[in-house]
């Protein structure tokens, strides 16, 4: 092993606000204070139960991935798994994401700088 995962960094334009929200779709702490960064208006975290830490910072200019367009690629996006798909649309959309498709086990949805996001029911396959 070379290293460990410090946090994965999401690129957006208002980092506090994207904090929020994954902080509800998470749980965790978002902006807790935590020597490895300053928190500011161009850097928010969120450190989630489990200990991974996702980091966002801002870009001015700023463009979102446009899924499932390739020619504004995904970037990255995340997994997450829920035990009531439903339900976690419920909150989801409630906390501001937007749903963008369905498949067989797995709902995408972008969050609200625009990242792809699936919830997929426990037990399924991921995509």
């Amino acid at each position: 092993m070379i290293g460990k995962l410090q946090c994965v960094v999401l690129d957006c334009h208002y980092p506090a606000g994207l904090a929020h929200f994954y902080a509800a779709l998470l749980g965790g702490e978002a902006d807790r204070p935590d020597p490895r960064w300053s928190l500011d208006e161009y850097w928010s975290t969120v450190h989630v139960p489990g200990g991974m830490v996702l980091g966002f910072q801002r870009v001015e200019d700023y463009r979102p991935p446009m899924w499932p367009d390739p020619a504004h690629p995904q970037q990255l996006h995340l997994d997450v798994e829920v035990e009531d798909l439903d339900a976690a649309e419920e909150r989801v959309l409630a906390l501001g994401a937007v749903l963008k498709d369905t498949e067989t086990g797995w709902r995408v949805y972008v969050d609200p700088a625009g990242h792809p996001f699936c919830l997929v029911q426990a037990g399924a396959p991921a995509d």
